[in-house]
This record gives structure tokens, sequence and C-alpha cells, in this order.
């Protein structure tokens, strides 16, 4: 290769390097696939902006990927944590390797099955455990496969590997064919159920819009025993599965605002805000509904809402 070739070719890279550099974000927030996760994001995006005048972007990626990035470096936070369903990354990279911190937002959350009220009537279904029974099973088969079919959550999501154990242990994984697809499509399905009046039961949690977009009923289990919630972390190697049980309810689940750890010295006031953030559940609740039900931009309505919420987007700050 010439002189002058290579020469060109190191500029370029310079070049592209410097352009890198230059574009690159003050902050990135990592953006899961659920509605209040979303609805967060573009609100810390909209207050960091406005309040400290940073460039913040948004990037999706599920709460593995999330995590692992904010961990190297190329993500900064994580909007919507849910303990304990990601608690085996809490261990990791939490209280492991100190490369991030976990902020309680102040807003809860609970989590189960449920069925509509038109199910609930029509089949006489009231308790999970009711799923195990292939009589019962039958009545949700939607393939005529003789088995039923249930929504157990996305893929991604912390809560999904946990609902294939809790399916295990109370013996419905032989009864029913556990489905993991993108809620929007799950979601979907529950309302053409609702119109069509046919059975459906699906993984459901709070805050979420859909307990206001259709009347549902929760099946009841054995209240949450810690000393019964076994849970080994999902891993590529067999026998997580096996080795976990989890045959009651789950317990509440708490909502963090997470953070790289190095955010406290790279933007020191962002890091000091995002350690304040509280938001309660009904608040996002709200927002999904807004989001999903209302239809309205994220962008949009997270202005409209930092705007509009003046003063406790300022305590975040204080």
């Amino acid at each position: 290769m010439s002189s002058s070739k290579l020469l060109a070719l190191v500029c370029a890279a310079a070049m592209s390097a410097f352009s890198s550099a230059a574009t690159a974000a003050d902050v990135v927030i990592g953006v899961p696939n659920w509605p209040s996760v979303q609805a967060t994001a573009h609100v810390l995006k909209v207050a960091l902006e406005s309040k400290l005048g940073l460039d913040v972007e948004l990037k999706s990626g599920s709460n593995k990927a999330v995590f692992d990035a904010m961990d190297a470096g190329t993500m900064h936070v994580h909007p919507e944590a849910w303990l304990p369903n990601l608690d085996h990354l809490r261990r990791k990279y939490v209280l492991g390797k100190k490369t991030i911190k976990m902020h309680a937002s102040g807003a809860t959350g609970t989590q189960g099955m449920c069925v509509t009220k038109g199910t609930a009537e029509r089949t006489g279904i009231k308790e999970l455990k009711d799923l195990r029974d292939p009589e019962m099973a039958k009545k949700f088969d939607t393939n005529n496969d003789g088995k039923g079919e249930v929504w157990i959550g996305a893929d991604g999501w912390g809560s999904t590997p946990i609902e294939q154990v809790r399916a295990r242990s109370y013996g419905y994984d032989k009864t029913m064919n556990l489905r993991i697809m993108e809620e929007a499509v799950a979601l979907a399905e529950v309302d053409a159920a609702v119109k069509a009046k046919k059975n459906i039961v699906f993984f459901c949690y709070t805050p979420h819009h859909m307990f206001a977009a259709n009347e549902l009923v929760i099946l009841t289990e054995p209240a949450y025993d810690p000393n019964k919630w076994i849970i080994v972390p999902p891993s590529p190697t067999p026998g997580w599965l096996e080795k976990s049980s989890a045959a009651v309810a789950w317990d509440t689940a708490r909502l963090y605002v997470s953070y790289a750890t190095a955010l406290e010295k790279s933007q020191p006031k962002a890091a000091a805000m995002l350690s304040k953030v509280s938001l309660s559940t009904d608040t996002l609740t709200a927002m999904t509904f807004a989001l999903a039900v209302g239809k309205q931009d994220p962008a949009d309505f997270a202005a409209k809402w930092v705007e509009q919420n003046q003063s406790i987007v300022d305590g975040w700050f204080e």
C-alpha cells in the first residue's frame, strides 16, 4: 500500500473517531419494551435536557442488555428496574461489581395471572392452579391441539422466565402452551377475545392501563412465602428451571431508577438527580394510559408532563 493511501486511511479513521466522539450523547437511557418504562424514559430525557442542558439519547434494549451496557459504559440509565424480577442482575452489578446503583422511585408493582370477567363467568376459573386441570385447560384451547394457551410475558422481561418456573411449579406447563410474545400483540388478543366473547388467560401487572381497558379478574394463589420462592437465575446451562420453584403469589414489586456508578464522575448532576427521582404508582398508571390508550406521542407527552409538574421535577434536582 502506498504511503499516500495509508495516510488517507489513517485520516479517515481519525475523522470518524472524532465525529463519533463529538456526537456522543451525554447520557444514554436504555428503554425496555413495556409502557411505563417507556413513559419514564421520555420524562427523564426531557427533565435532564431542560434542567441540565444535556444531550440525552434513548436506546431500546432488553433488561439484561441495558444492565450489561451500563456496566460496560455504553448506556447510563435503566428507568424502571423491577425487583424481585431482576434480582440476579442486582446481585451481579449492584452488590457484586458495584458498577450500577439503584434508587427506589417509590412506585410499587403487582404481578399475576388474569382472565377477563367474561372468561371467569363462562369457565368458573378462580385459582391459578385450576389451569393444571386438563378439562379447564381445554377451555383455553385456541388451536385445537387439546392444550390451552397462556401468555406469560415478552422476551427479555425479568418476569417471563419466572412465569415459566411458576407454570412448572403449579403443574400447568403440562396442560397449557406457554406463549412468549410482545405485549402489544398479546393485549390485542385480549381485546379481540373480549369482543368475540372467547376465553383468555394472560400475565398481568400494575402499574398498567390494562385494568382500565377491560374488566379483569386476577386468579388467586397462596400468599407469597419467601421460603417457597426459589428462583435460580435463567442461564443457557440446563437445570436452572428444574432447580427453581414458585408455587405461591408474587411478592409486591419495587421499582427502581438504576444508573451507572461512573455517571457520578462523568455527569455528577445527572447522577444526583437520578438518585432523587420519585414517581408514584398512580402517576405511572396515568402515564401508561396516556401513551397506550390515549395514543399520545411519548416525547410530546413527556414535555407536557414535565411542564405541568414542575414542582415534582424541581424536587429531583434539589
